[in-house]
């Protein structure tokens, strides 16, 4: 395995790991909604752009399993499954959008957008399977008016988490690198 390979799967396990002790990290805080502070889509845009979009949608489509087997949060069904579609279009969005733009704004406000495309759909299969109701208001008020502080904290957080990862040299193989 050549080591840019590597680099990246070890970008994307930290992610995972970041994006299961976040929701944890903001319940000490007094913050108990992640519908509302988004705590793990934080670790998985940030996945895309450091590890790219095929780590970014693993991460995205493991992490609320992985976090509702061991946490029971999200919910197994219906909300763990259509939180993995959402999080992994936005980490494959993500990381697509920054190789070919190489723009952090516009390519993290389409992923934004991606996902939450994703997650209207996907909310209206798995809710439609469980027998419970998603309309278009359900799915405006939880994709855009519910999580507005987490959207806000998104379009803070991660672009200068990527500026200060790129300035490190830690993205785009910079001069952070393996010791001889």
């Amino acid at each position: 395995m050549n080591p840019t390979t590597v680099r990246k799967l070890v970008y994307a396990a930290l992610c995972l790991c970041l994006g299961l002790a976040m929701p944890w990290i903001f319940h000490l805080f007094g913050a108990v909604s992640g519908q509302i502070f988004l705590p793990m889509h934080i670790p998985v845009l940030l996945c895309g752009f450091v590890a790219g979009p095929g780590a970014g949608a693993a991460c995205g489509a493991i992490l609320p399993l992985l976090s509702s087997a061991l946490t029971g949060m999200p919910p197994l069904f219906p909300v763990a499954p259509a939180m993995a579609c959402e999080l992994a279009a936005y980490g494959f969005a993500t990381g697509w959008l920054h190789a070919k733009w190489h723009k952090i704004y516009p390519s993290l406000l389409l992923a934004m957008a991606a996902g939450r495309l994703v997650s209207g759909l996907a909310g209206a299969l798995f809710m439609g399977m469980a027998g419970n109701p998603y309309t278009l208001s359900i799915w405006a008020a939880g994709a855009f008016v519910t999580p507005i502080p987490g959207i806000a904290l998104q379009l803070i957080l991660v672009p200068a988490l990527v500026k200060a990862l790129e300035k490190a040299g830690v993205l785009r193989g910079g001069p952070v690198s393996a010791p001889d």
